[in-house]
């Protein structure tokens, strides 16, 4: 068992500044003393310790997230900004017309509906050509790649 010096238990009478050749009990070279008490605070830090936000391992968010995604049957764009595209892309097609084009709603949902089941489908055989290359990241050629396989109608018909 390794031999320690025996200090008193008493309180300390701090000066504010180190003598010369003195140690105060307790605090014996650069480990701490025989105690291994904790480090001495810094001047310039806040007393109040600011915690760190929690943090999950890499992966373990994104794996939630399609569990989540693949349980539900709602639709993943918004609505309103749907909506918005579909009249603009009317507008840009048919200038010529000076009528407003009005739309009813379940028009503009069967659009969205077929639209993000083509985006999904696309996403999954893009997938696939990734994993087919031995990358889990799927880039720009694993969609055309997918899009040229699935021909001129690109799965739809």
């Amino acid at each position: 068992m390794a031999r320690t010096k025996q200090i008193s238990r008493g309180g300390r009478q701090s000066t504010g500044g180190k003598s010369a050749g003195k140690t105060t009990p307790g605090r014996g070279g650069a480990r701490g003393g025989a105690r291994g008490g904790k480090a001495p605070r810094s001047s310039t830090g806040s007393m109040g310790g600011v915690k760190k936000p929690h943090r999950y391992k890499a992966g373990t968010v994104a794996l939630r997230e399609i569990r989540k995604y693949q349980k539900t049957t709602e639709l993943l764009i918004a609505k309103l900004p749907f909506s918005r595209l579909v009249r603009e892309v009317c507008m840009n097609v048919a200038p010529a017309s000076s009528e407003v084009s009005r739309w009813q709603s379940q028009a503009i949902q069967a659009l969205q509906e077929a639209a993000e089941a083509f985006l999904v489908h696309l996403f999954e055989d893009s997938n696939l050509c990734a994993i087919h290359a031995k990358r889990v990241t799927i880039m720009q050629k694993d969609i055309q790649l997918a899009r040229r396989i699935r021909g001129a109608w690109g799965g739809l018909g």
